[in-house]
């Protein structure tokens, strides 16, 4: 089996549960009981950040961080992409749990189907601000400048020079405002028609169609899955040209993910007590 999960963001001040840490430790050991390969779709800890200087601090972290390297040195596969929360690991990440960085959407062939793989942060389709009314336009174009920021190589290098204490304070309050704003306010599906990882994926179908030659079995070679962390919403989609649409919900509040068989087929499930 293959697992895809997302958006456990362990660490969070703005989770209150002592046990939030230990209960996703004990989700990957129960995958790996049959798992092939794991993919980390992001936001795995509320905030991660790695310095010139030592930072004992990242210890908070070590039952997982141990897990995944257990599961990682007994064969099993696992894959981590970036999402908004973890930018800013540079390979320390890796070393410690033997796992594979992504730093951008990835298309990838798992159990014979193709999959675009990312976080979803980021992943604007074209014309989407249009639908918004002017404040709302502000708020996107405000968090797409502050991601260009927190990407950038410049900012990045300038942030590892600050000391540890003082980067981690920076970064853990402003998650813990993220978060609590979430909880407040939560977004939830916006509808097939606004939600922006469906009109990402249906722009990307659509470009499929108009750029590429049919197969000789007359077939296109269009996507089989896109799969998205990053919204905290449980979606399966089916789109007009067959392609599936999956965000995974979250590991803090619903405990869901997805598991696809050898066969490639993928269904979302739900983790329980």
């Amino acid at each position: 089996m293959v697992y895809f999960l997302s958006d456990a963001h362990i660490g969070s001040r703005a989770v209150d549960d002592a046990g939030h840490q230990q209960r996703f430790v004990e989700l990957l050991n129960t995958l790996a009981q049959d798992a092939t390969a794991i993919y980390l779709l992001g936001d795995i800890i509320d905030f991660w950040a790695e310095y010139i200087w030592r930072d004992n601090s990242k210890e908070e972290y070590e039952p997982v961080l141990a897990c995944l390297k257990s599961l990682t040195d007994s064969g099993i596969a696992v894959h981590y992409f970036i999402g908004n929360h973890d930018i800013w690991t540079y390979g320390e990440l890796a070393r410690r749990t033997g796992m594979t960085v992504h730093r951008k959407p990835e298309l990838l062939t798992i159990s014979g189907k193709r999959c675009l793989l990312a976080h979803g942060d980021g992943l604007v389709p074209s014309g989407y601000l249009k639908q918004f009314p002017t404040d709302v336009q502000k708020k996107i174009r405000s968090f797409m400048r502050l991601r260009r920021l927190f990407h950038n190589p410049v900012a990045q290098f300038l942030f590892r020079l600050v000391p540890p204490a003082w980067g981690n304070r920076l970064g853990y309050n402003w998650a813990k405002r993220s978060r609590l704003k979430e909880l407040d306010n939560p977004c939830g599906y916006k509808g097939e028609n606004r939600e922006e990882l469906v009109l990402y994926a249906k722009e990307m179908e659509n470009s499929a169609v108009s750029n590429q030659q049919p197969m000789a079995n007359g077939k296109r070679p269009n996507m089989d899955y896109y799969i998205f962390g990053h919204r905290h919403i449980e979606l399966d989609l089916e789109l007009a040209t067959g392609a599936r649409v999956l965000i995974l919900g979250d590991c803090f509040r619903q405990w869901t993910y997805a598991a696809m068989d050898e066969q490639g087929q993928l269904q979302l499930e739900c983790f329980s007590e």
